[in-house]
């Protein structure tokens, strides 16, 4: 049978419904923009709405992210829009001990192995395949003899890919109920093929340490961008292997730039900085991200409180399609 995940079960009658515990998870690489913000307020919403707590995560794993002075920045814009939190900022970069022996539990079982392969060479065999930009792993590391895994450690230092069933096996196809975009169904040897747990420099990979984090810390809520959407499967699978429940997933929509491009903190775009800067006040960038939703009129102010109180799954569910954000009203000309 395929491995699911029953997004809303119902729990036995008088048993009593866990408290949702949702997650704040934002990558310290530059500044929020608009589709950051967004997506961290139906996070807390969710959460909050629901009664339950809120778990702050700083995603610094990648040497290149463990920059303090822009994690603060990322905390204080939340601060700034009305998001709070029960527990953190918990750094990932301090949990590496506890990626590595999960790591290590994997491996035991016999279903790792080392990859050599190159992002040039991967970038050569085949085209983006997933819309988070997967490649599908066409395993070609997977069967190396020992002295062959030897004699390419001498040159090059691996990676560690996990195997997942072959496409005939139903333990590999992942069926889950999303809270924002429904019913979800994947193969993972179709979708994605063995994926990277630790990169060939050591840094363990996003989706070996988001899973572990989300169960050890009892999140039971995962919400984030719909670009992430392929990435639930193989966590779902990931914590099964670990003997760990997964959360529930909520996808969002993503807010896009006024010419249809992504959202970049690279580039600025729709930055918080850029509001905060020209004195906008977190009630009308509240409002604007609520307006998308329909949780708003075009021009009204709310809070992040009003923000909760409005919010729903519904609202979500009926704003699929990426979204023109578009701030430059509330700019000065």
């Amino acid at each position: 049978m395929t491995t699911s995940l029953p997004q809303d079960a119902t729990p036995q009658e008088g048993a009593p419904k866990p408290p949702a515990v949702g997650r704040l998870a934002p990558t310290p690489s530059g500044r929020m923009h608009l589709g950051n913000a967004f997506s961290a307020l139906v996070a807390w919403a969710s959460a909050r709405s629901q009664g339950g707590r809120v778990i702050l995560r700083i995603e610094d794993l990648d040497p290149r992210a463990q920059d303090p002075q822009n994690a603060q920045m990322l905390v204080d814009d939340l601060r700034w829009l009305g998001i709070d939190w029960d527990e953190g900022p918990v750094y990932q970069s301090d949990r590496t001990d506890v990626y590595l022996q999960q790591i290590d539990a994997l491996a035991q079982k016999g279903i790792t192995y080392p990859c050599f392969c190159t992002r040039s060479e991967l970038h050569a065999a085949t085209a983006p395949h997933a819309s988070d930009g997967t490649y599908l792993y066409p395993g070609t590391c997977r069967g190396l003899s020992p002295r062959e895994v030897a004699e390419r450690s001498r040159k090059r230092r691996p990676a560690t890919r996990l195997m997942v069933p072959a496409e005939d096996d139903p333990n590999g196809t992942i069926v889950f109920e999303d809270l924002g975009y429904g019913a979800h169904e994947e193969c993972l040897a179709h979708e994605c093929g063995d994926f990277l747990i630790r990169r060939s420099d050591g840094v363990v990979a996003y989706q070996l340490a988001v899973v572990v984090d989300d169960c050890q810390m009892g999140v039971t809520e995962v919400v984030r961008g719909r670009d992430l959407l392929p990435s639930s499967a193989r966590q779902i699978y990931l914590a099964g292997l670990l003997g760990m429940t997964p959360p529930r997933y909520g996808h969002v929509p993503l807010l896009v730039a006024p010419d249809g491009r992504r959202l970049s903190k690279r580039d600025h775009d729709l930055s918080l900085q850029a509001l905060r800067e020209e004195n906008v006040s977190p009630k009308v960038v509240v409002g604007l991200l609520a307006s998308y939703i329909g949780l708003a009129e075009g021009g009204e102010e709310i809070d992040a409180a009003d923000f909760e109180r409005r919010f729903s799954w519904d609202a979500i569910r009926s704003h699929r399609d990426d979204i023109q954000a578009d701030a430059s009203a509330l700019l000065p000309r």
